[in-house]
């Protein structure tokens, strides 16, 4: 249950980056030695990344926060005596993909009914073009998926969608070809596997939006500090804006621009915010985020931003209900085909709040100044439907509860005892 706030006052460390943690996990798993990873996530998604691995043969400790992966190379992966079980994670569905079509063995991955429902396609035909054998075990372009590893080639695959997951499947699995392998995006996606592989001895190049990997390039281990994920402290920048005497510090948070559309968001808004301690960390850019209460007013959020901040949304639509004048959300029809169509568990949800919403094909228009009222949230088994709405509860009248909270186990597990640690109600 969360209630209204009359302040919200701290200092907090947001949990490790979940992009940054399945790829960790993924590339130290086909580098040769020992990777470290420190601030790994220990969210359900990234830990069956680790299951995965663990069940093609690769030793993985972990303890915390702290993660050590003994590396096989390249060409080290055994095979599975089971399904590779993915969860509720569509990264780890699709990216571990591209590694498998290039092994000597077939794999068959499965996860849960939200995953049996997202789509494959945009995977399985750049790696099919490639020469991979998998398939969509019931012909509809979803999970389970069977992969028969096969040789590759590598191809140049202009995306139709702007895809971190999509562009990651097609360069890891370029790693194994002879030659190299090109991804052009209708616009960049967040570039964590391009940076990743560089630090793990690989070579990526990126011109625009075109990434190119060359092959048959051997990865070494490497020690990685993985910071705060902004998609998580997106819910406590929010809340900073908008709670009544509220200034929040969010410490060691990673601020890559291919990530950080929120950012941009807020400051077109006007919101008071700062970054300080501006750095960079295992070739992340990284900064504390400061936020104090502030006036707000609506924007146009399109498709120049959508990439870099789609995983937002939905707390973004709970920042917009609460600006001066109307906000119009567009180009994001991807929100349709996340953990829940978050177009309508958003709209749903804000309107049950009280909140004038209309969605549209492609996103939605918010009204602003709208006074909330708390509700049970129905939260679609969907980790940020929950956490945003956690968010628009400290600033509702009375009591909003959630009918399955424990979905924030997906990415933050420790979310609602960091809300408690920084509110004064």
């Amino acid at each position: 249950m969360i209630e209204k706030v009359t302040s919200l006052k701290g200092e907090i460390q947001i949990p490790g980056d979940k992009s940054i943690s399945h790829r960790g996990i993924m590339l130290g798993s086909i580098a040769e030695g020992i990777t470290e990873l420190n601030g790994f996530l220990d969210g359900a998604d990234c830990r069956s990344t680790i299951s995965c691995f663990q069940k093609l043969g690769i030793a993985i400790q972990k303890e915390a926060d702290h993660v050590v992966i003994h590396g096989k190379g390249l060409h080290g992966l055994t095979a599975p005596t089971e399904v590779l079980d993915t969860g509720n994670s569509g990264t780890t569905t699709r990216i571990i993909s591209g590694i498998l079509c290039a092994q000597n063995f077939t794999s068959h991955i499965n996860g849960d009914a939200s995953i049996q429902k997202r789509p494959m396609k945009r995977i399985i035909r750049p790696l099919q073009d490639m020469g991979a054998c998998i398939y969509s075990d019931l012909g509809n372009d979803c999970a389970p998926i069977t992969i028969k590893g096969t040789a590759l080639h590598p191809i140049h695959y202009s995306s139709p969608v702007a895809s971190a997951q999509v562009k990651s499947a097609i360069l890891l699995a370029g790693l194994f070809t002879e030659g190299e392998t090109s991804v052009t995006e209708p616009i960049l996606s967040r570039n964590h596997t391009e940076l990743m592989i560089n630090g793990f001895g690989g070579e990526v190049t990126s011109i625009g939006t075109c990434a190119t990997i060359k092959g048959l390039t051997d990865l070494h281990g490497q020690k990685i500090a993985i910071p705060g994920d902004i998609s998580s402290a997106a819910y406590f920048i929010v809340a900073g804006l908008l709670c009544k005497n509220a200034e929040l510090l969010i410490k060691n948070v990673n601020t890559n621009p291919t990530r950080a559309g929120i950012l941009k968001v807020v400051k077109r808004m006007g919101g008071n915010m700062k970054l300080l301690n501006e750095r960079i960390i295992s070739g992340e850019p990284v900064a504390d985020i400061l936020v104090q209460t502030s006036n707000l007013h609506g924007i146009t959020i399109d498709k120049e931003l959508i990439p870099s901040l789609i995983d937002e949304v939905p707390v973004i639509a709970v920042l917009a209900s609460q600006a001066e004048g109307q906000t119009v959300i567009k180009d994001a029809a991807e929100l349709k085909v996340k953990e829940s169509n978050r177009i309508d568990t958003v709209c749903e949800n804000l309107c049950a709040m009280g909140c004038h919403i209309t969605p549209t094909e492609d996103g939605m228009i918010i009204e602003g100044n709208q006074t909330l009222h708390g509700t049970r949230i129905q939260t679609h088994l969907d980790h940020r439907i929950a956490m945003a709405f956690a968010i628009a509860g400290l600033i509702a009248e009375g009591e909003t509860t959630f009918d399955h909270p424990e979905c924030i186990e997906i990415s933050y597990p420790t979310f609602f005892e960091t809300i408690e640690k920084i509110q004064n109600k």
